[in-house]
């Protein structure tokens, strides 16, 4: 049954991807001229099988268990900052970087974002994403007079540590709209609109155009607003735009997290499925 709220533009898609798998499927399984008539005389049980997976991803009530209250938010008085102002920051801390379209901060946020941010392209600070990361990190540390922790130093190679899929796509897709510029100006918000929730969960409710940020976006975010953590009782942060597996095999059921111990920074890592009332996962948006 369908809604009025469905477009002919998502309908018209709708039926290209069923169209495309039916085709991949195929090709992939090599069905002969019997498997298939087996899977015609199934016509029914197959059907079923394809609504219930449509059922399945269609919603997002997945892990709506994964939420509890949360009252923590920004206590350090955290803003975001202009974009100029950022974009000279991280030219201070990454010589030789370029420039953002700083126009782009000129038009409307899409909605639930709440600032615009100068987040370097991971491609012009080093040659892998996991190195990127390590750049940025060592960054904070040095900023931060060395009241930063790594729990996780000489673990975020690739069989560790790897971005999200969304989020590299989403990710792309703003660097080809920018692609003559080393910093993207990227529509965020710091965590506060998913705190109390699961990675997974704040996963779950993404909208069409939002992507969660990774530790290279996030700790790019925190070198621009050291104040955006500086007390135990500010909002930690979600990187829900990686996945980490603990014992590099494989499993990646953790997600890296940014929070404030102890008299500093520290950067950990945690089970998507866990929910605390600390945490928020900060997350991008596509422009609309």
């Amino acid at each position: 049954m369908t809604t009025q709220s469905i477009t002919s533009g998502q309908t018209k898609q709708y039926k290209r991807f069923v169209e495309d798998a039916a085709d991949k499927a195929l090709a992939e399984v090599g069905l002969d001229k019997d498997r298939l008539q087996k899977l015609i005389e199934n016509g029914d049980e197959f059907q079923a099988r394809i609504i219930a997976g449509i059922r399945e991803l269609s919603v997002s009530n997945q892990f709506a268990d994964e939420e509890v209250e949360s009252s923590y938010g920004y206590l350090s008085g955290y803003k975001p900052k202009g974009i100029t102002e950022q974009t000279n920051i991280l030219r201070q801390l990454f010589p030789g970087i370029g420039f953002a379209n700083e126009k782009l901060a000129e038009q409307p946020l899409p909605p639930n974002a709440k600032g615009w941010f100068a987040i370097p392209k991971w491609q012009s600070v080093a040659k892998t994403y996991n190195e990127a990361v390590q750049k940025v990190l060592d960054l904070i540390k040095k900023q931060r007079k060395g009241k930063f922790y790594n729990w996780r130093e000489g673990k975020l190679g690739e069989t560790h540590f790897r971005q999200h899929e969304r989020t590299a796509k989403k990710l792309e897709t703003l660097a080809e709209q920018q692609k003559d510029y080393d910093i993207l100006v990227v529509a965020a918000q710091f965590g506060l609109r998913h705190r109390g929730r699961s990675v997974r969960r704040a996963r779950e409710v993404f909208t069409a155009n939002e992507f969660g940020l990774g530790a290279f976006e996030i700790g790019c975010m925190l070198l621009t607003h050291p104040e955006r953590l500086q007390h135990y009782d500010d909002l930690w942060i979600d990187c829900a735009g990686n996945e980490y597996a603990p014992d590099a095999d494989g499993a990646f059921s953790y997600a890296p997290c940014f929070f404030f111990s102890a008299g500093g920074v520290r950067f950990g890592t945690g089970w998507v499925g866990g929910a605390g009332g600390y945490y928020g996962s900060a997350s991008g948006f596509l422009p609309q």
